[in-house]
């Protein structure tokens, strides 16, 4: 199983509705709207590095209201 944290940007007053709408995607653990650089801090996690980033492009990154994404993939070192 491969983890990872998803920092999203997103529109001027789109945080809560992006947050709200990536939750439903199934392989998001948790979508949580903060303060800071991004707006948007996703838990995802998916059975494969390439299952991850099929999730992220294809699922993820086509919600709209979102402008950048970074994917931090968990490691146990």
């Amino acid at each position: 199983m491969v983890q990872a944290y998803i920092l999203i940007q997103t529109e001027v007053g789109k945080a809560s509705t992006v947050a709200e709408t990536i939750a439903e995607v199934p392989g998001v653990v948790k979508a949580e709207d903060v303060t800071g650089p991004y707006d948007v801090i996703v838990r995802a996690q998916a059975e494969s590095v390439d299952e991850l980033g099929r999730l992220v492009v294809a699922r993820i990154q086509q919600v709209n209201g979102i402008t950048r994404t970074l994917t931090c993939p968990v490691v146990h070192l």
